[in-house]
């Protein structure tokens, strides 16, 4: 027995569908663990740490999932972009005034 063609692209969609929920919820585990980050490194709430990552993402011009993920090779290797890091600086300076780990003394 074949399906009909109605039935195929029916089945397409609700793969596609499928595909793009994946997609989602892992995007929402990184934004979610990068915010945590984000709490932890300057002593903000968790809405205040999700909108230094809106911050960072706006005035860099990348998508907050990307600055999310940048953040998190940063807790795993020591490293990030210097435009990233000053913004990141820049917006938990707007949100609690506080030194991130392993920056000078001003």
């Amino acid at each position: 027995m074949t399906q009909s063609d109605p039935d195929r692209d029916r089945l397409a969609a609700l793969q596609a569908e499928v595909e793009q929920l994946k997609e989602a919820v892992t995007s929402h585990a990184v934004v979610d663990q990068a915010i945590g980050m984000v709490v932890a490194l300057g002593r903000v709430s968790p809405d205040q740490g999700y909108q230094v990552l809106r911050e960072v993402s706006q005035h860099t011009n990348i998508k907050l999932r990307n600055v999310a993920e940048l953040i998190l090779i940063w807790g795993r290797r020591g490293d990030i972009p210097p435009d990233i890091r000053a913004e990141l600086e820049d917006a938990l300076d707007r949100y609690a005034p506080t030194r991130m780990p392993g920056t000078e003394e001003a």
